[in-house]
């Protein structure tokens, strides 16, 4: 057992809030890489590395080789449960050649690898992309597209890696100004039911399938607050549901803060999804990601207190 692994008496028997009816996950216990996690108790906090000279957040921080593994690492031993890597960004832009975008997470993938048992995933929707970084040590594939080719679903089944299905709306890079909803979450959920049926048709187990309801990705500020009040209707799916919250443009929009202003916001919305059904939330702070995820599993009742000495 490594250190950064729950220890045996971590997640002891506790009798869970009944004020939070969480849905219940089919398959809670999954074997990632190196790690099992049980999500029926505990939430995994996932690093952000983007090899990006125009990520949304951090501008290209992180976008030198060197700073990127060095920042996978230190993620790794702040105690981040997987790190999630990605070469191109969301958002729309210039084609990144398939190439160039391997170019980029590969080499981070491959340190890391030899570094750590953490679980790496990869941001990509290209199959040869995902298939390279799956040989070199990622086991996990975070597609932002939902599966957007199909293909990259049979690179997964071929594989044990896991897949994380994300709604999204528009094809690779290209824009989808004023999305409309009738109602956001139900149609969240039935896209992500139908490209779950999909992944299972290209022989992608149930046990290996994540979905994410893609906070702001092709969503307005005030659609993606109606999906987060109402996120119990994409857990009710009955996989672990990812939320990508951190320092996003609808925790700006809503509190009026730059992106370097968003912390305190971004954990207020983890900490509301994971009451609401997450059990993996995507975030940029890591050790403060921590600090408060491990909280929500005290109050959750998930996990006994480390210290339990006061007025004994």
């Amino acid at each position: 057992m490594t250190s950064t692994e729950p220890r045996p008496d971590q997640y002891a028997a506790v009798e869970p809030v009944r004020g939070f009816p969480l849905p219940p996950i089919r398959q809670p216990i999954r074997r990632i890489g190196a790690r099992t996690f049980d999500f029926s108790k505990q939430v995994a906090v996932m690093a952000i590395i983007n090899r990006t000279p125009d990520s949304f957040f951090d501008q290209g921080a992180t976008f030198s080789l060197d700073r990127a593994i060095e920042a996978a690492v230190t993620a790794a031993e702040q105690g981040a449960d997987w790190v999630d890597i990605g070469g191109a960004k969301f958002a729309p832009g210039p084609e990144i050649p398939a190439a160039e975008e391997l170019d980029r997470v590969l080499p981070v993938v491959e340190a890391l690898a030899a570094r750590s048992d953490v679980v790496i995933s990869v941001d990509t929707f290209r199959p040869e992309v995902a298939a390279a970084c799956i040989a070199a040590g990622a086991s996990v594939i975070n597609d932002t597209t939902g599966i957007h080719d199909p293909a990259l679903a049979d690179v997964v089944a071929a594989s044990e890696a896991t897949l994380v299905i994300t709604h999204s709306l528009a094809k690779p890079r290209q824009p989808h100004p004023r999305p409309h909803y009738d109602d956001v979450a139900r149609e969240v959920a039935a896209f992500l039911a139908d490209r779950v049926e999909l992944a299972i048709a290209h022989g992608v187990p149930e046990s290996r399938l994540i979905v994410d309801p893609g906070h702001d990705l092709n969503k307005t500020t005030v659609q993606t607050l109606e999906l987060t009040r109402h996120l119990g209707e994409v857990a009710a799916l009955g996989f672990p549901t990812l939320a990508a919250v951190s320092n996003k443009d609808f925790i700006g929009e809503s509190l009026d803060r730059p992106k370097t202003e968003r912390l305190e916001g971004s954990l207020a919305a983890a900490t509301a999804c994971i009451l609401l059904g997450a059990r993996i939330v995507r975030m940029h702070a890591v050790p403060e990601s921590i600090a408060a995820v491990r909280m929500v599993e005290a109050i959750l009742g998930f996990r006994a207190p480390v210290a339990p000495v006061h007025n004994l």
